[in-house]
């Protein structure tokens, strides 16, 4: 029988529609959560939220821009009039860019994706951390990512949002030390997402290879030479949103297939 570690707790996930947010909304339900569910695409969440409803899961959800401050803090503030509470929060809304060198880079997609993934993070904890002080608890994971941690050749802009959200999360973690209130990131690797799917469509098509060998490319500096998968990013979701790990805190945790290891 499953666990349920998160029976009547409210569970707030940005980006829900698909890959991670999707994969951990899953999870977060099968072990007894509430859900507040948001997507910029309205019509893949609402598909999502459906099926949910279907199995029985207590789910509310609206589309959300995470770029713009009165939809966010309108958003949370929904969440406490539906549930009374936000207990966890996955702020996982995030964009990339084509694969390209950083001088064919256009300033526009620069401050898109700037936008998305450190804006719309540092907005969604700028309203989530009052809230969780005020209770005196309360669980943030910020969907960061390996290039994050290392360099990402082609992928310059979105290696330095990530750089930005592993920045963000270790400051705010510094500020709530004491507060009840843990904040950490996931870094993960390539893995099998429609983002991913995405690049690795542009690789093959710009390189003329397989989409077997489009992977190998991708993988080559990785030790365990695969893509990672949703769940697994959603199970480090779980775990640090688990209150059983109470002294992890400020923490990017890799999930890389030991790529920031060598």
């Amino acid at each position: 029988m499953a666990e349920v570690r998160f029976t009547g707790k409210t569970v707030m996930i940005t980006g829900a529609a698909g890959g991670f947010g999707r994969e951990a909304a899953r999870q977060f339900a099968a072990e007894g959560a509430r859900l507040a569910l948001s997507d910029r695409d309205e019509g893949g969440l609402q598909l999502f939220v459906d099926e949910l409803k279907d199995t029985g899961v207590d789910v509310w959800s609206e589309a959300l821009d995470v770029t713009e401050e009165a939809q966010v803090k309108a958003h949370i503030q929904k969440i406490i009039q539906n549930f009374g509470a936000l207990d966890i929060a996955f702020n996982n809304a995030g964009i990339a860019h084509e694969l390209k060198p950083l001088p064919d880079l256009s300033v526009a997609e620069l401050d898109s994706v700037l936008a998305v993934n450190v804006r719309g993070i540092f907005l969604c904890m700028k309203h989530q951390i009052p809230l969780m002080q005020k209770a005196g608890t309360g669980s943030i994971i910020n969907m960061a990512s390996a290039s994050g941690l290392v360099g990402a050749g082609h992928l310059s802009a979105y290696a330095a949002s990530k750089h930005a959200v592993v920045g963000l999360t270790k400051a705010a973690a510094d500020e709530n030390g004491r507060t009840g209130v843990r904040i950490n990131a996931v870094c993960p690797f390539f893995a099998a997402t429609p983002m991913y799917e995405r690049l690795a469509g542009q690789m093959s098509e710009a390189k003329k290879l397989s989409m077997e060998e489009t992977e190998t490319a991708f993988t080559r500096r990785s030790p365990m030479g695969r893509v990672i998968t949703a769940a697994e990013v959603a199970n480090t979701v779980l775990w640090l949103a688990d209150p059983n790990n109470s002294a992890v805190h400020g923490q990017a945790i890799a999930i890389d297939g030991g790529l920031t290891a060598v």
